[in-house]
């Protein structure tokens, strides 16, 4: 009884977060916020429901496929979606025209694929600067 309670408690979690992906995928402007929200409920979302199956099947290999398939989607999913944030960006797909800023803008040579140094002086050590 306590084990189908368990089962039955993290397959309605791992239910909510894949739902919560799905309405991330439907809701959110553009593709770098869509990415953001499919990748870490998604993520979590599969972790649960494999979660479930480990309590659910008690069996040796199937627990141990199970936390291997969950350590597998937590490595993975988001080095996937930054491979593909940054494939995004480098082919110019836009930003949502409401964002406030793009830290790579000017950082960020398209042609070579490097990233510049950024500069992260304050104001008050270009003035000190400026009266030295």
């Amino acid at each position: 009884m306590f084990q189908e309670a368990v089962c039955a408690i993290f397959l309605i979690v791992g239910s909510t977060f894949i739902f919560i992906a799905g309405l991330g995928m439907l809701r959110m402007p553009d593709l770098f916020m869509r990415m953001s929200a499919s990748t870490k409920a998604s993520t979590l979302g599969v972790g649960f429901l494999l979660t479930a199956l480990a309590f659910k099947f008690t069996q040796l290999d199937i627990v141990s496929r199970a936390v291997a398939v969950i350590v597998f989607v937590i490595l993975t999913a988001p080095v996937a979606a930054h491979m593909i944030g940054r494939a995004a960006y480098i082919a110019g797909v836009p930003l949502w025209y409401r964002s406030v800023i793009d830290e790579l803008c000017g950082q960020y040579d398209r042609c070579d694929h490097r990233l510049g140094s950024i500069d992260i002086r304050t104001q008050d050590d270009e003035r000190a600067e400026g009266d030295a």
